[in-house]
C-alpha cells in the first residue's frame, strides 16, 4: 500500500475533494468521474520528470534548488485555480512544457539585472518562473484584475520574491514604464488589438512577445521590425522580438 504523504481539503465541481500526494512508488489513481487522471491526485515527482526530460530542447539545464522553487510555483497555481482560473486544464507535463519552460525562453534576452514588466500577468506567466530562476532580475508585474492582483501578491510572498516583484493593480495604459528596460507579455485580452497602444507605451523598450500567426500579421501591418523566434516543441507559438534602437525614457 502506498504511504499517504499529506492530505488537504480542496473544493472541485461542488463536492469536497482530498488532495493527496503519495511516494513515487504509488499507482496510479483514476476518478472515472473526472475522465482519466484526476487532477488533484498528483505524484510528486511528475513536474520533475518532465523538466528533466524537456529542458534540454530549451537550452536549459536547471539545478534542483530552482526546479524546487518552480514546483513550489505550480502548487500555489493549483490552490488558486479552481476560483481564479489562472490556467486552463493541463497535464503537469504540459504545464511544464507550455507555461514554465517557454517563459524561460526570455532570459536569453535580458541581461543581468533587468528590470522587466509583465503585462496582463495573470497566473504570474512569464514573469515568475523567470524571477525563481534568476536571482538577478526584478519585474513589475501589471494585472487589471482585482482577485488576480491579490493573488500575485500572496504567490511572490509565499515564493520569498516579494523584494524584486512589485504587483500593479492597473490597465498597462494607466501604469508607467520607466524604471523598466524590457516589456514582456503573454496572455493579453485583444492583444492584436492592443498592440499599437503597447507599441507606444513601451517606447524605447524591447519587447518579448508571445502569440502565433496572428500577432506575427499584426506586427506586419504595422510595419514593426521584429525578430521570431519558434518555440521548441511547438508548430506555431513563437516568441517575438521587438529591439528599439534609442534608449528608454
Amino acid at each position: 500500500m502506498a504511504e499517504l504523504v499529506d492530505a488537504r481539503v480542496s473544493e472541485a465541481r461542488g463536492s469536497n475533494l482530498v488532495m493527496v500526494r503519495f511516494h513515487s512508488s504509488a499507482p496510479n489513481i483514476r476518478d472515472e468521474g473526472l475522465n482519466g487522471l484526476c487532477p488533484f491526485f498528483i505524484m510528486p515527482d511528475e513536474l520533475l520528470t518532465a523538466i528533466k526530460t524537456h529542458e534540454a530542447a530549451f537550452g536549459l539545464s536547471l539545478s534542483d534548488n530552482q526546479i524546487a522553487r518552480l514546483k513550489q510555483f505550480y502548487s500555489i497555481i493549483q490552490e488558486h485555480n479552481q476560483i481564479l482560473h489562472l490556467v486552463g486544464p493541463m497535464s503537469p507535463e504540459e504545464f511544464v512544457v507550455r507555461h514554465i519552460l517557454e517563459s524561460l525562453t526570455m532570459l536569453e534576452y535580458m541581461p543581468e539585472n533587468t528590470r522587466f514588466a509583465d503585462i496582463g500577468a495573470g497566473a504570474g506567466l512569464p514573469s515568475i518562473p523567470c524571477l525563481l530562476v534568476r536571482e538577478n532580475l526584478r519585474a513589475v508585474l501589471i494585472e487589471s484584475k482585482v482577485r488576480k492582483a491579490n493573488y500575485l501578491v500572496k504567490a511572490v510572498s509565499d515564493l520569498g520574491i516579494a523584494d524584486r516583484a512589485q504587483i500593479v493593480n492597473l490597465q498597462f495604459e494607466e501604469a508607467s514604464p520607466v524604471g523598466v528596460s524590457v516589456i514582456a507579455c503573454r496572455a493579453l485580452d485583444k492583444f492584436t488589438q492592443k498592440l499599437p497602444k503597447l507599441l507606444k507605451w513601451s517606447h524605447g523598450r524591447t519587447l518579448l512577445l508571445f502569440g502565433g500567426p496572428a500577432l506575427h500579421d499584426a506586427f506586419a501591418s504595422q510595419k514593426i521590425q521584429f525578430e521570431q523566434k519558434l518555440l521548441p516543441m511547438s508548430e506555431q507559438r513563437y516568441l517575438f522580438v521587438v529591439r528599439h534602437l534609442h534608449p528608454a525614457i
